[in-house]
């Protein structure tokens, strides 16, 4: 049976550092600042929302939640980035997503301050990743999925890691990230995804697996060779009159089947997901730093 790889014990160690880090400028006058932008109604971006502003307050961050209209325009959006890249209180800017439809999200986030996109989705923080230039942002997800590795003394350097999914959010990030000639990196990386041929064939000769593929259960045990790691990127709700709300969360890898096989593996709840927000605080107090210089 697979070691679990405790995501929520993961990031408590993060964020045990942070309290470090984030005492030091405080000390010097500077309180790091992170302000996330709700476009809309959608629930699930809406809890996702407030969790991130709980963790700010709990680590004694400057925070700042602004909830617009679902109606809100393009010019309005853009217009409150623009006070958002001028204020010097945030460090940080999340616009959540997906916003509605009328928002040109690409158009959103190349308007950002790269010093201020702690999401690292902006073209040349994605530039600096591709550069191997640690002064930029990593999106956070991807960088979740690194520290899961080194903090579970996965030995990353060599391995041959297979990538399902290609998003701009997880899958190329994330192939980017371990392919750096660099300290937790220098991987070969494979990245696979829904048109691949013989996907079992390449995954079954990975030592360690990343699955964003975006399908419940996606990943059986045929797809796993004996002794691989699995990180377990996915969210995905399924039905389940058994439990009180009838539903439940699940990954994109079928849990039991995989565990049997893998030698390390990450649940879904409580592996990748908590890790996104520690690393959204890390990323914050790091444009802090930098704006600090």
């Amino acid at each position: 049976m697979a070691r679990i790889i405790d995501g929520r014990a993961i990031a408590e160690g993060v964020y045990g550092q942070l309290r470090g880090e984030i005492a030091e400028l405080k000390a010097r006058g500077i309180t790091p600042g992170l302000a996330v932008v709700l476009v809309g109604d959608d629930q699930a971006s809406r809890a996702y929302v407030r969790s991130k502003d709980k963790m700010c307050r709990e680590l004694g961050l400057h925070s700042v939640k602004l909830e617009l209209p679902a109606n809100t325009t393009q010019e309005e959006l853009l217009a409150r980035v623009d006070e958002l890249n001028r204020d010097n209180a945030v460090h940080g800017i999340l616009v959540q997503s997906p916003p509605p439809k009328q928002i040109d999200e690409a158009a959103i986030i190349r308007a950002l301050d790269p010093g201020k996109d702690v999401d690292g989705f902006h073209p040349l923080n994605v530039a600096k990743l591709a550069l191997g230039d640690d002064s930029g942002f990593v999106p956070c997800t991807p960088l979740g999925c690194q520290r899961l590795l080194v903090e579970a003394r996965i030995d990353i350097d060599g391995a041959h890691v297979v990538v399902l999914g290609r998003s701009m959010i997880v899958g190329k990030p994330v192939a980017l990230l371990l392919m750096q000639k660099a300290r937790h990196a220098n991987a070969t990386v494979t990245v696979v995804h829904s048109r691949s041929r013989n996907l079992q064939e390449i995954t079954r000769s990975a030592d360690i697996i990343i699955a964003g593929i975006g399908q419940a259960h996606f990943v059986k045990a045929g797809h796993v060779r004996d002794g691989a790691v699995v990180i377990d990127v996915g969210i995905n709700r399924v039905d389940d009159a058994s439990v009180p709300r009838g539903s439940r969360l699940v990954g994109d890898v079928a849990f039991d089947e995989v565990a049997q096989k893998a030698s390390a593996i990450t649940p879904v709840p409580g592996g990748v997901g908590p890790m996104t927000i520690a690393m959204l605080m890390a990323n914050t107090v790091k444009a802090c730093r930098q704006a600090a210089r």
